[in-house]
């Protein structure tokens, strides 16, 4: 295998701070649950909450989606839900990658069920040509058209998580 850096941690930092400026302007003195998606998000998530200048409240839900290997269904795994009511407040659901928009998907009508006033989500990444289901990335990092990313919280197997900047995973044709 072979990494490919996309983002280094200078670049990541500075679109952190953008987005903070962006997101704090955006709902100013409004009540706000700020929600990582875990495991992926809480590099993401711990830069971006850093980076506001308001004071939201935080939280934490845990979501997994397993591919059939017999076919495209997958199944959603929920293993970890909020503590927080969201009842008549903006929430706003930072994930590390949404891709096919199935896991944001499945999230957002679980959360629409518990009245917020607002949803929107954060996006470390958007890879907006690979969406299967019609989700939109209302605060995007960075925008991306391929490639299999690992590192800032994106991991493959369960590694790489650590990695302080974006890498493209090149595996070797043998």
């Amino acid at each position: 295998m072979k990494f490919v850096q996309l983002f280094d941690r200078p670049q990541i930092e500075a679109r952190a701070q953008e987005l903070g400026r962006e997101i704090s302007s955006h709902y100013g003195d409004e009540p706000l649950v700020c929600v990582c998606v875990l495991k992926g998000a809480y590099a993401f998530f711990t830069d971006l909450m850093r980076n506001l200048t308001i004071h939201p409240t935080m939280d934490f839900v845990r979501l997994s989606s397993y591919a059939d290997q017999t076919s495209r269904k997958s199944k959603m795994v929920f293993s970890k839900d909020m503590e927080i009511d969201i009842r008549d407040k903006h929430v706003l659901v930072v994930e590390d990658i949404v891709d096919t928009g199935h896991s944001m998907g499945f999230l957002i009508k679980v959360l629409e069920a518990r009245s917020p006033k607002s949803i929107k989500i954060a996006a470390m990444i958007d890879k907006r040509e690979r969406r299967e289901v019609d989700v939109n990335v209302d605060f995007v990092g960075f925008p991306l058209d391929k490639g299999y990313i690992v590192g800032y919280g994106l991991d493959y197997a369960e590694q790489y998580r650590e990695l302080d900047g974006i890498y493209d995973l090149k595996f070797s044709e043998a």
